[in-house]
């Protein structure tokens, strides 16, 4: 929303300045986007009077000129055509920057004469597109400063120039006097009266008006009249100038008078060319398939059910969202109809959206106009049409009625403190209140028809807050509900993530947040990819379907740094993963990535390829971190997206995975233009059993002083038997004694024959209540090898 000072000051007697206006539209809740000051850039600039101007020795077209500033008589050479002695012009001294061509102006040298500045036209100043000669000024002072000067004699070439932002509660604020009205309840000034008196008809209106009994809901109410006689033309001076600084392009007064009003009072209107019009106007819903030519010279087709205005000739207008161009009004109109009605916000919105039609007019309608003042603006407009165009208006025609919007609340002085924390008395609340357009009846305080934002008591209290201003509001600390140390806030879900994410960084991987939407192909290598993970609505077609993991963000992420440079890399990803798009559907996961080699080429040799066991270190150490069992079993089965020899399943049972280790499978990593080699884990926090104390204190060391006992074993198994079915079959034969069991040699071929291999393992034995003797270590040693043969097949080496 663009306005300028003046325009604003014509709502708003004040005395303060631009700065205190733009602070406290801030504070209001209005943030200012952007201050648009010629003044600022004029500041340079300063009046001074030709004396003597002749030509060139050495240019036909140029003059040398002497000059009387207010630094004292200077030369400046100039090539206008109208540089001559006697007129007072404006001066760019040396070092003066110009904005219309971009340059600081220094001591220059032309055709070998001296230049000391430069005498500037309205382009290069940017007041106009003027540039066939230098400013001539009908008055000013040597040494005075143009900005000065501008702004007493044209203060419309100076006048600022504010943007604001306006959230979609605010529409009141979409017209000039909607943000005069908040900055006058604040304390900045005086609101003015703008009402006119209404204009009598002194003829019948010709057109007719009708609307639909199905469109009510839609357009309730239209407001028309027509004025005849007209002469339409240029705008005055005031009002190009007041379109021009927001950016608007004057077109006709006719036209300008409604984009005026749109801007002034938040109020959209319509002008027809009354004598292209055939028979009444109807407002009605769309059958599917009109076609209408609009004023942007586009021809629109419509769906059922928009709301559409036509004649006996067909659809002249796009309720709410656009005219139509066969009735639109030219500089040959000498009637017109002026629309001034009330639209439905969501009906319009959608309309508007399914034509990709973005206007004034649709902006304000599907954010809420105020429906109290359409017959109002329909009057405002009219007078002005007659001040300045001259013509005779006819009576108003009405179809529908105004829509009741009344409503009323209980102002409680109390719920200030209690929902805002600001203690302001009751007099100032209500004042407030009356400012800005609510009529207090006891403790009822009756919504403006302009704020269909307030629907609720709560609403008045942050009006009064807000006017109040929320930067009077101090820190307090919240009370405690309870003595002493206080409790956790953090679930355990959430302590191991913040755990997990600090051990992953605490390695050397880098933290990466991707989105939580992939392309169906990335879904489709992952386990994902269907209608249950698919958006209604994707932002593009690459974030299609919500991720069934993170490692495919991942691999994204590394290929576009290895298309970068960037060959080796450890990433990992904290977040959300999807089965589907209902609550529940989701999991935590922590995945890490590993790609390219360990570190740089050194003179040592250190430097090798990642390998799975890397992956495994540190997804051990992150499930430390986050408190799973040290105890766990390495199992196969992973997903296809796994090197289907050379990854593993970290369980706690053959149903109970915590997590998973391994190498990228090679048709992944082509598919998504990573370099290998590549490898990774994933955990399931939520899998991690909680533990069953939960104090915080630590259990006792436990320290034993018996001594362990290690002793080998060598099996014959098949060459396809895993080594950790024997590790497992092995620590299963004395769970309270074996302390530990780990493989140490595997050998293949020799006097074994084909097809066999040897794996040895040391068990450790720790007793814990009595020394072992002889007969008991020969006892388990026999249970070690009766349940490894049991469960592989293999037998002792001999």
């Amino acid at each position: 929303m663009k306005f300028t000072f003046s325009w604003l000051r014509d709502h708003l007697e004040t005395t303060a300045s631009l700065d205190e206006i733009t602070e406290a539209l801030t504070d209001l809740g209005l943030e200012v986007e952007g201050v648009e000051n010629p003044l600022a850039k004029l500041s340079g600039f300063t009046i001074g009077k030709v004396l003597a101007a002749e030509k060139h020795p050495d240019a036909d077209k140029l003059r040398v000129c002497k000059v009387a500033t207010g630094q004292g008589e200077t030369q400046i050479i100039c090539g206008a055509p109208n540089a001559r002695a006697g007129i007072t012009v404006v001066v760019a001294s040396p070092g003066t920057y110009v904005p219309g061509i971009d340059t600081t102006i220094g001591v220059g040298k032309i055709r070998g004469i001296d230049s000391f500045g430069m005498m500037c036209s309205e382009r290069e100043m940017e007041l106009s597109e003027e540039h066939e000669g230098i400013i001539e000024l009908p008055s000013g002072e040597v040494g005075q400063t143009f900005a000065d000067w501008l702004a007493q004699n044209d203060p419309s070439k100076v006048d600022p120039v504010i943007e604001i932002a306006i959230t979609p509660n605010r529409p009141d604020a979409l017209g000039v006097r909607g943000i005069a009205r908040d900055l006058a309840a604040r304390g900045l000034g005086t609101l003015k009266p703008r009402d006119v008196d209404a204009v009598p008809g002194s003829f019948a209106c010709p057109v007719a008006v009708t609307i639909d009994a199905d469109t009510l809901d839609a357009a309730p109410v239209f407001y028309g009249r027509l004025v005849r006689g007209v002469k339409n033309g240029p705008s005055p001076q005031w009002l190009q100038d007041r379109l021009r600084a927001i950016g608007l392009r004057p077109i006709s007064f006719l036209v300008d008078v409604t984009n005026f009003f749109t801007y002034d009072r938040n109020r959209p209107l319509h002008v027809f060319d009354a004598d292209k019009l055939t028979g009444g106007l109807r407002i009605h819903r769309a059958k599917g398939g009109e076609t209408m030519m609009g004023l942007d010279e586009k021809t629109y087709t419509f769906d059922p059910d928009m709301t559409l205005i036509s004649d006996d000739a067909g659809v002249q207008s796009v309720a709410g969202v656009m005219g139509g161009l066969p009735t639109g009004v030219t500089a040959d109109t000498t009637s017109v109809f002026i629309e001034a009605a009330y639209f439905d916000r969501v009906r319009t919105a959608y309309t508007g959206r399914a034509l990709r039609i973005n206007s004034d007019a649709r902006y304000r309608f599907e954010r809420g106009i105020d429906p109290d003042w359409t017959p109002v603006g329909l009057e405002h407009a009219t007078r002005m049409i007659l001040d300045v165009a001259g013509g005779e208006a006819s009576e108003v025609v009405v179809a529908g009625q105004i829509p009741d919007t009344r409503r009323a609340y209980r102002l409680d002085p109390a719920r200030v403190i209690s929902l805002v924390g600001m203690d302001i008395p009751e007099a100032d609340q209500r004042e407030t209140l009356t400012r800005l357009g609510f009529a207090l009846d006891g403790d009822m305080a009756q919504v403006p028809s302009w704020r269909p934002d307030i629907m609720g008591e709560a609403d008045l209290v942050e009006e009064v807050a807000r006017i109040a201003s929320l930067t009077r509001l101090q820190g307090k600390p919240m009370p405690r509900l309870q003595t002493g140390v206080p409790k956790p806030i953090l679930s355990p879900l959430q302590r191991r993530e913040q755990a997990g994410r600090r051990t992953a960084a605490a390695l050397g991987y880098n933290e990466c947040v991707t989105y939580s939407f992939i392309d169906k192909t990335a879904a489709n290598l992952f386990g994902g990819g269907d209608d249950a993970t698919m958006l209604a609505n994707p932002i593009s077609a690459d974030l299609s379907h919500l991720r069934p993991a993170l490692l495919p963000g991942l691999l994204r992420a590394a290929a576009r740094n290895q298309a970068r440079g960037f060959p080796d890399q450890a990433l990992f990803e904290i977040g959300a993963v999807f089965s589907g798009g209902e609550p529940g559907e989701q999991q935590l996961q922590i995945c890490g990535l590993l790609v390219g080699r360990t570190g740089p080429k050194d003179v040592q040799g250190s430097s090798r390829a990642v390998d799975l066991f890397d992956a495994r270190a540190d997804a051990d150490a992150i499930l430390a971190a986050i408190g799973a069992p040290a105890k766990v079993q390495i199992l196969r089965g992973g997903d296809a997206w796994w090197h289907p020899g050379r990854h593993g399943r970290i369980c706690l049972g053959p149903k109970k995975a915590l997590g998973i280790f391994g190498e990228v499978h090679p048709k992944v990593l082509k598919a998504l233009d990573v370099k290998g080699p590549a490898v990774a884990f994933t955990i399931w926090p939520a899998e991690i059993p909680l533990p069953r104390k939960t104090g915080s204190t630590r259990p006792a060391l436990a320290l034993n002083d018996l001594q362990a006992v290690e002793r080998d074993f060598a099996f014959v198994v098949d060459a396809q038997v895993e080594a950790l079915n024997l590790v497992n079959a092995a620590g299963g034969a004395d769970k309270a004694l074996i302390a530990e069991v780990r493989v140490f040699d595997e050998f293949i071929g020799g006097s074994l024959g084909e097809g066999k291999k040897s794996i040895a393992l040391t068990v450790r034995l720790q007793p814990v209540e009595a020394t072992l003797k002889e007969k008991d270590i020969e006892a388990i040693s026999a249970k070690i090898v009766e349940k490894v043969q049991k469960a592989t097949g293999g037998v002792l080496r001999g």
